[in-house]
């Protein structure tokens, strides 16, 4: 268009609700109420009336007046040097992906964005702040299908920054579980640990729903196919980490020895959590008859809302901490010592309801001394149990420090057994306290319950050295603990000269006194790489499959019987990644859509 076409703005042109814009030299219209902006052939008052009338039918006999406020206050909206109001729109739409990453991190439902967040978001502006601020947090988009493309467009990026982060890893391991959710939909979780930045960094690497069997075949295809799409290496992966299902740790064809056909020198680990609650089912028959007389009173007091009633009361009236106990669930890790420790703090209480309540049987064997004794001894053995437990969970869990406590309590078990055999008690508090008591103390010691207890502990210890044989190499061990000073002639030949020098490296020696050992190796990978390559193989792998587990009680919280159609990946993504996305990034290749 010549500079003679060009169409210029008269300031009578806001009695059509229309204000000034310019791109260069040419001026534009802009509607000061949906905020268009519109062509400069547009610029006449014909057109300009024809968009007032058409568009904004309701507001087109408003005095001057009313458009030349609305013109002001559009006015405290533009932020460039234009005048157009590009920038505020791009804060509105990053607004409506944080305020959608809020929504996701705490695993709510998408509607919530518009049901309750943004109208507290509009009542506490209006109140605060005033009904202009309150007319630009009402631009902020938050319907349901937004949120879901805004998490959607998060977890999107997310995903690129951990696979690019994987890629340039020099190694990385993978630990993964499946299990079904609500829908009765299987769904794959894998998670990844990798090094960035002479750091360790463990995240979701993907999650996907298997849609038909969940065999060895259909869970290795799953991670081909992702590994495949992303160009990620095989030859990088140096552990697997999975539970003890024959799908994951067959022999002849599970997940992991598809795997090490792709990688022959992968490491495979069943999950130490796993194993240890295994390990703990050890039980004689008669230890495990009292156990299950304990669960059969929880059962009696539990089962009817009139006994539960009942009970409350009695506890109540004596003052008790707890007024409740617990149910056993055999798949929860820490059920059982939950379950027996109430018990036994309640167990007077126990006693006096099933006294009341006629129910003889259960009253007298509960009473028996040996039945107390036992259950005592039961309570301590399993809050001992619990405590391993929870040792073993939680994150940058490796297979040293994971070694390093089941080598402790394996100890700690024949510690016990000679205390027991030496009538010293003093290793198991409730068991010490019930033997000062006089007659339970003369049936101790005329009935053979002495001789059960330290057996258990032996065929304890017994099964905990069968469910974690040789947990790895003792002079590997040695120098991925202690490179300096580890004995230089019992190490593979290919890691002498570097165990020497670095032996012999004060400034190494320095670092390994300050630092994490995971970390020092890492950042020493290329200045010794065989033997921090080595220690690495104990300190890179996950030695259990917590997250995931962890990641399984997310998903119950996402995906529940009133959301059992979502496709829950990205909204699982966004709540369980410690990555944040690049939002800026994101609003900067949108183009921004307010909210009428």
């Amino acid at each position: 268009m010549s500079s003679a076409k060009k169409r210029k703005y008269n300031d009578d042109y806001i009695k059509y609700g229309f204000v000034v814009i310019k791109k260069g030299d040419i001026d534009h219209p802009q509607c000061v109420i949906c905020y268009e902006v519109l062509s400069n052939d547009a610029m006449r008052p014909s057109r300009l009336e024809r968009h007032l009338s058409t568009k904004h039918s309701s507001l087109k006999d408003k005095p001057k007046e009313f458009f030349a406020s609305k013109s002001a206050s559009l006015k405290r909206m533009k932020l460039d040097s234009t005048g157009f109001f590009a920038k505020s729109s791009e804060k509105v739409l990053q607004a409506s992906y944080e305020l959608s990453l809020i929504n996701a991190k705490a695993k709510k439902s998408h509607t919530i964005g518009e049901s309750l967040i943004k109208p507290c978001l509009l009542k506490a502006a209006n109140i605060i702040l005033g009904p202009e601020i309150k007319q630009k947090f009402s631009q902020i988009p938050l319907s349901d299908n937004t949120v879901k493309r805004r998490i959607d467009d998060m977890a999107e990026d997310i995903k690129k920054q951990v696979v690019e982060a994987v890629k340039e890893s020099t190694f990385y391991a993978i630990q993964l579980d499946e299990s079904t959710d609500i829908a009765q939909c299987c769904q794959l979780l894998v998670f990844v640990r990798y090094m960035q930045n002479e750091t360790i960094k463990e995240e979701l690497l993907f999650s996907t729903e298997l849609t038909t069997t969940t065999k060895a075949i259909d869970i290795m295809t799953a991670v081909s196919d992702f590994f495949a799409k992303h160009e990620m290496s095989w030859q990088k992966l140096m552990g697997v980490c999975t539970d003890g299902a024959p799908t994951m740790l067959g022999s002849r064809s599970g997940f992991v020895q598809l795997v090490r056909e792709k990688n022959p020198n992968v490491i495979a680990i069943h999950c130490f959590i796993h194993r240890q609650a295994l390990a703990a089912k050890t039980l004689s028959n008669e230890f495990n008859a009292i156990l299950t007389l304990c669960i059969k009173i929880i059962n009696y007091v539990k089962k009817s809302a009139l006994n539960t009633r009942l009970f409350t009361a009695l506890c109540e009236d004596l003052g008790t901490e707890h007024k409740t106990l617990l149910f056993h669930t055999e798949v929860r890790w820490l059920s059982k010592g939950n379950m027996l420790t109430r018990l036994y703090e309640l167990r007077d209480e126990v006693i006096q309801l099933l006294d009341n309540q006629k129910q003889s049987e259960l009253f007298v064997e509960f009473r028996k001394p040996k039945v107390q004794v036992v259950f005592a001894y039961l309570t301590d053995m399993f809050d001992s149990l619990n405590s391993l437990n929870l040792k073993l969970q939680g994150g940058d869990s490796n297979i040293i420090n994971h070694r390093d406590a089941i080598t402790v309590f394996t100890e700690k078990l024949l510690l016990w057994k000679r205390k027991i055999l030496a009538d010293n008690y003093s290793c198991f508090p409730k068991l010490y306290a019930i033997t000062e008591d006089k007659c339970f103390m003369e049936f101790f010691c005329e009935s053979d319950t002495k001789t059960e207890i330290s057996n258990h502990l032996q065929h304890l210890s017994d099964e905990f050295k069968r469910y974690f044989p040789n947990l790895c190499d003792d002079n590997i061990y040695r120098l991925a603990t202690d490179p300096f000073h580890v004995d230089i002639d019992v190490l593979p030949e290919l890691l002498q000269e570097q165990a020497l020098e670095i032996k012999n490296d004060s400034a190494a020696k320095y670092d390994f006194e300050k630092m994490d050992k995971p970390l020092f190796w890492v950042k020493y990978l290329k200045v010794y790489p065989n033997i921090a390559e080595e220690s690495l193989k104990l300190f890179l792998p996950f030695s259990s499959t917590y997250l995931c587990e962890k990641a399984f009680s997310a998903v119950v919280v996402i995906k529940t019987k009133y959301r059992n159609k979502l496709d829950i990946t990205s909204d699982l993504r966004c709540a369980l990644s410690s990555i944040q996305p690049r939002i800026e990034n994101i609003v900067k290749n949108m183009q921004a859509h307010p909210s009428h």
